[in-house]
């Protein structure tokens, strides 16, 4: 009797601090002889020996989901677990699976909510795999400088009151002459040998549409009073394959040593004694860390489902969610993060090397029919949200995805698969911004090979490389048909890397125009960074694609790509339509008699079966305001991004 008292006395607080009382679940009658929802319910105050009711709620969303699996044998109706508001902690990813009984049965779903979800009520709701840091006491050494024991914690990220942490950084690369060797570099200069802890240090390496990060194995007195910098194996071998030596030559800059600590609002992760780690920070102004909320991820996934081959892990929605603070540490491995785009090398065997896509703090692997709307992913040190394997009929609509390290939505045939059949998903109406946090090269939403996928009325900016990516990562054919890439807003793009877009397409796109891409309605603008990138970027063998009534402005080049000759993957079968553009093309490019940014030989050949009709010139030193002034491309921007009443609730308005 006393756990009732309890639940009934909070529960009414609860209702009572909200202005109001919760109707309850509508009974069969009320719903016209419909079976009424199952509905369960999680609270921070709640107890998991309770039965998970409104007023004796369950107490963690893992006990929730051993009740669902309890009832969805025998679901009539959908089942609803309503999250009250709070941050629940998670000790373990919830994994949900097919075998294990998480699926929806009969046409209904399960559903993982916030507590009023879509009403003006709806109470916040965070799953965080993250751990909160206390402790914080002034370091001996370091004059500033705030230190907390965290035993054998492992993190490339820190979040303290709510911001992301920058790791202690010197800033730009090795000071001195350099010349790479076979184990590392070498350089004249002697500072590196001050630098304290060299086995916590990490060198990143930066160019054109690439960017990858090796650890230091250790510094010593080199030649001629010079340093040897002895680096990670097998990281510096996979590097060396990758990039090339002479690339090598130029790291951007060495992160983690406490030697860095000058800039507030960084951080280093002291490993110095096994099992004994300890996390020293530099505050921000007006930060007390004596009461400063700090929290370092944990787990790598949040919440994660995977199907067997023929038996999709399916009917699962979650809706109104923030997915918070998990981590990902493979790139502190020794293999380190040899890497382009949002993939990385690893040994296999003998001399196989295997390539691997960052994964998903959330990912669904053999998924059909997973829905996430109107969610936050925040604080996240992989990638955002994936889906993989034969993976279908999937939503993503409505959601915002921000302060992520690598991109925010990846799907379809992901290295290592190279086979497989992705078709019919939806990445509709999200706002994604200031992604790629720590891995630059990294899109804002990859398709990574599908069939009839639709990636409409998204807002992508602010992201350092590409906007929206459709294609294999290699060249393999056949993966791709009936794609739509229709009313997206995308701008600011390209703000570190070069060498990508607004909207990046390659590979083949079908068998011919009727069931190949279609890029549609999409403002692309505003991101004339570096040298080189392009608005809609058809590059490599981009084939059966048709480009119409986009608005394309202020990118180095408003259309075009490389025509590859080799290996018969050129360019070609690419429809131009109805386009506003300002026909951009860098000063170093050659101007074709057609429009874009085509690049000649050696390294690009001539593109083949391009139609351009009924194309319009923006004026190139006015293009905005010339769209503006024009009603048509004025339309295409207005209707560009997500839809009313999506903007209100992203934030947007």
């Amino acid at each position: 009797m006393a756990d009732l008292r309890v639940g009934a006395v909070v529960s009414a607080m609860v209702v009572a601090l909200s202005g109001g009382a919760w109707a309850a679940p509508p009974t069969a009658a009320a719903t016209g002889g419909r079976p009424a929802t199952q509905e369960l319910y999680v609270a921070p105050w709640g107890n998991d020996g309770w039965p998970g009711t409104f007023e004796r709620p369950f107490a963690t969303p893992g006990r929730a989901q051993q009740a669902v699996r309890a009832r969805t044998a025998a679901m009539t109706s959908d089942i609803v677990v309503n999250l009250r508001g709070g941050t629940y902690r998670l000790t373990a990813p919830l994994r949900m699976s097919q075998a294990a009984g998480d699926s929806g049965r009969g046409g209904h779903r399960v559903v993982y909510q916030a507590y009023g979800y879509g009403t003006a009520r709806q109470e916040p709701v965070t799953l965080s795999g993250g751990r909160r840091i206390g402790g914080w006491r002034p370091d001996p050494q370091r004059r500033g400088v705030w230190r907390a024991d965290v035993a054998a914690l492992e993190t490339r990220q820190l979040y303290v009151a709510g911001r992301r942490a920058a790791r202690a950084s010197l800033g730009d690369g090795i000071p001195g002459e350099l010349k790479v060797t076979g184990t590392g570099l070498t350089t004249t200069s002697a500072l590196p040998r001050g630098w304290r802890a060299p086995r916590d240090m990490e060198l990143r390496f930066r160019f054109d549409y690439l960017e990858g990060r090796c650890g230091i194995a250790g510094i010593s007195r080199g030649p001629r009073g010079g340093t040897t910098i002895t680096m990670d194996q097998p990281c510096w071998r996979l590097a060396r394959d990758l990039y090339g030596p002479e690339l090598l030559a130029l790291p951007s800059d060495v992160e983690n040593s406490p030697d860095f600590l000058d800039e507030r609002g960084s951080w280093y992760l002291d490993r110095s004694r096994p099992g004994h780690h300890a996390l020293l920070y530099r505050p921000r102004a007006g930060e007390d860390m004596r009461r400063a909320d700090v929290t370092a991820p944990v787990l790598q996934t949040l919440v994660g489902g995977s199907g067997g081959a023929g038996r999709p892990v399916h009917d699962i929605a979650f809706k109104g969610l923030t997915f918070a603070h998990a981590g990902w540490t493979a790139p502190s491995e020794p293999a380190g993060f040899a890497a382009a785009w949002s993939m990385y090398l690893r040994p296999g065997r003998g001399d196989e090397i295997r390539l691997l896509t960052v994964p998903g703090n959330v990912a669904f692997r053999h998924a059909e029919r997973i829905a996430f709307q109107g969610n936050r992913f925040v604080h996240l040190g992989a990638q955002g949200l994936r889906f993989s394997g034969d993976s279908s009929h999937n939503t993503v609509d409505g959601n915002v995805f921000t302060d992520i390290s690598d991109g925010g939505v990846a799907l379809g045939v992901l290295p290592p698969e190279t086979t497989g059949t992705s078709r019919g998903n939806r990445v509709t109406d999200n706002w994604i911004h200031h992604t790629g946090a720590d891995y630059h090269a990294s899109s804002g939403i990859w398709d990574g090979g599908s069939r009839r996928t639709t990636i409409a009325h998204n807002q992508v900016d602010h992201v350092p490389y590409t906007g929206i990516l459709s294609g294999p990562a290699e060249d393999v054919r056949g993966l791709m048909s009936g794609n739509r890439i229709v009313g997206n807003r995308v701008f600011a793009t390209n703000r570190l890397l070069a060498d990508g877009g607004g909207i990046y397409l390659r590979g083949e796109q079908g068998t011919s125009y009727a069931d190949g891409a279609v890029v549609s309605g999409n403002a692309v603008t505003d991101s004339a960074y570096g040298i080189w990138n392009v608005g809609i970027y058809t590059d490599d063998s981009s084939r059966w694609i048709t480009v119409r009534d986009n608005a394309v402005h202020d990118y180095r080049a408003s259309i075009g790509g490389c025509s590859e000759d080799w290996g018969d993957r050129p360019v070609r079968d690419v429809r131009f339509h109805g386009n506003f553009w300002d026909d951009a093309v860098p000063d170093w490019l050659p101007r074709r008699d057609y429009p874009g940014g085509w690049p000649p030989a050696p390294e690009c050949g001539d593109p083949r079966n391009l139609e351009f009709r009924g194309n319009t010139l923006l004026t190139p030193a006015g293009s905005a305001a010339d769209c503006a002034a024009r009603a048509v491309c004025a339309g295409i921007v207005d209707r560009a991004g997500p839809r009313e009443p999506y903007r209100r609730r992203l934030g947007l308005r």
